[in-house]
């Protein structure tokens, strides 16, 4: 296996720059999960690894060695599609052998490998049937199983659970996850989707209009987001954000537009009459008790297990999820704690503000 660099890379189609000076490091066995919007250069960056698409300036170092100009072929990395990209014309075992067989590797190496990949993937006995007798969760185990021969330095995932249903993906993520572990592989995995983000990676970078916005672990981002977009894109649902002005005194208090007083237990270090925005998440969020604010029932969801409410609250809806069965129904009163940890952001900036 192998070290990843990515060193201030750009990339730019004519004039219009995409990457704007991105600079990653992914350790030897590391599982790195690169996560945006569409549009924010996940996959362009990722392609750039494998040689897909030039890099307009910048050093891009696989092991140490600089491979700008190195071919796809020759950078020693296997890339897993969305679309799977199999040979419709050839077997399981001949999708996952051919890229041996260009090379001229033995027919024992061959057999060998195909079989050891089969094993670990549970293709053995699909091994003889074709494409289009498989299920997508088996074809996205194939076209891993094509990676996997070729013994790569570096695993590439372009959003590869993309195409399947809820319920598979979250087979395969766990799949996927647990294959990473057992063959120690540097993984680079491209997704929109933060919960696979969450769930699978070693690191997560978020990437925003071409640009890093964070880098680290997933709890650290879910726990510690440097700015509104890290807050608002890392966890579902997804954070809520109530503007307004800091008030000192005995406890600060967060005045909102609407004129709400929202009394804080904790408060940033920025001084009185600041505006700034606080973050909530919606577990974060209770019923009842000594610092409680009125909010107004808009939609009940029961889940089972646990119920998300969204709630009007300083004339805005934010969302609740209580491990609670409630009886509150649209229209109804509630008081609302909002317990934390809670977050605050400079409102001018959108960078995260410490909490005393």
């Amino acid at each position: 296996m192998a070290s990843v660099e990515v060193s201030n890379v750009r990339k730019s189609f004519g004039s219009f720059e995409v990457i704007h000076g991105v600079s990653i490091r992914v350790e030897d066995g590391e599982f790195v999960i690169l996560v945006g919007p569409s549009g924010c250069g996940k996959s362009t960056l990722l392609r750039m690894v494998a040689g897909l698409e030039s890099i307009t300036s910048g050093e891009l170092r696989i092991d140490g060695r600089i491979v700008n100009d190195v071919p796809p072929k020759e950078r020693d990395i296997a890339m897993v599609f969305q679309n799977y990209a199999l040979y419709p014309q050839m077997t399981v075992a001949k999708n996952m052998s051919f890229s041996l067989e260009l090379a001229k590797r033995p027919k024992d190496e061959i057999a060998d490998k195909v079989n050891k990949a089969a094993d670990i993937l549970g293709l053995k006995p699909l091994l003889e049937r074709y494409p289009r007798q498989l299920s997508g969760g088996q074809r996205q185990r194939v076209a891993m199983g094509r990676a996997i021969v070729r013994d790569p330095a570096v695993f590439l995932f372009d959003e590869p659970l993309s195409n399947l249903d809820a319920k598979l993906r979250v087979q395969m993520r766990a799949e996927i996850k647990a294959l990473q572990q057992r063959l120690a592989s540097t993984t680079i995995y491209v997704t929109h989707d933060q919960i696979e983000a969450m769930t699978m990676a070693d690191k997560i970078v978020v990437l925003h209009d071409g640009e890093v916005e964070q880098i680290g672990t997933p709890l650290d981002l879910y726990d510690s987001p440097a700015n509104l977009f890290v807050a608002g894109f890392i966890g579902s649902p997804a954070m809520n954000f109530i503007s307004g002005r800091l008030e000192g005194g005995e406890r600060p208090t967060l005045v909102t537009a609407s004129g709400l007083k929202i009394p804080l237990a904790a408060a940033p270090p920025v001084g009185a009459g600041s505006e700034i925005v606080m973050g909530v998440r919606p577990e974060h969020v209770t019923l009842g008790g000594p610092l409680a604010i009125p909010a107004h029932v808009m939609v009940v969801e029961p889940t089972g297990y646990e119920t998300q409410v969204i709630a009007r609250l300083a004339g805005q809806d934010i969302v609740c999820v209580f491990r609670e069965r409630l009886n509150d129904r649209p229209g109804d009163s509630i008081a609302l704690t909002l317990e934390g940890p809670l977050h605050f952001f400079d409102a001018q900036t959108g960078h995260a503000l410490a909490a005393n």
